[in-house]
């Protein structure tokens, strides 16, 4: 009967470590194991922010008669030189820290070579623009160059506006417009400038042929 008490002494002195061991890692946030299975490590990370809601972000519009340039502007038939017309447009949206929102236009479109047009490289103007309440909040405006190669009849042109920003107090109200506009597209001297690849893209815009 005396042999037993102290074959059990060992035992006993192993499961108290063991149980303040226990007790020590449940004062932080729980045990190892427990750390593992929610964080997949043996530490709690750090707290991190909330992500940020979903931002209000509306398709992007193209006004009646911006949707197509002709050259001359009211040329038909075989005195026609070039048209140029949007194509594909798409739109992304961040939300800010302060509330606002950060908008992304990417722009799609080409020239048209006409009956009395020839190759060579061609500018058109193009403006972007944010509105709320009917007012201009944000606008960017560029001529967008745009080579048509010899022996082909249109030349392909895609851009990105980036950073329109969207102040706080109009992100849950605006619009998005595209158009093309101002004078006539025409040949460009000097170097073209290279086109930025489109990284996203929505349904193509309907561009009927239009006058300015």
């Amino acid at each position: 009967m005396s042999k037993h008490p102290r074959r059990a002494l060992p035992w006993l002195l192993t499961v108290v470590p063991l149980v303040l061991a226990g007790q020590a890692a449940q004062a932080e946030e729980g045990n190892i194991f427990t750390n593992i299975f929610k964080y997949g490590g043996t530490t709690v990370p750090p707290s991190q922010a909330a992500p940020l809601d979903e931002p209000y972000c509306p398709t992007v519009d193209v006004p009646e008669g911006g949707a197509a340039l002709r050259n001359p502007p009211n040329a038909s038939g075989t005195a026609l030189r070039s048209q140029t017309t949007l194509g594909r447009l798409a739109r992304e949206c961040t939300r800010l820290q302060d509330g606002g929102i950060r908008v992304k236009v990417g722009i799609e479109g080409h020239v048209l070579l006409g009956p009395a047009g020839a190759p060579g490289r061609f500018e058109a103007p193009l403006a972007v623009s944010l509105k709320a309440a009917g007012k201009v909040i944000a606008t960017r405006s560029r001529r967008v160059a745009v080579a048509v190669p010899s022996g082909a009849a249109q030349g392909l042109f895609s851009v990105i506006e980036d950073d329109l920003i969207v102040p706080a107090a109009s992100a849950g109200n605006y619009d998005i417009e595209v158009r093309l506009g101002g004078s006539a597209p025409h040949h460009a001297p000097g170097r073209r400038k290279p086109a930025v690849p489109l990284a996203t893209s929505e349904a193509p815009v309907a561009a009927p042929a239009t006058e300015e």
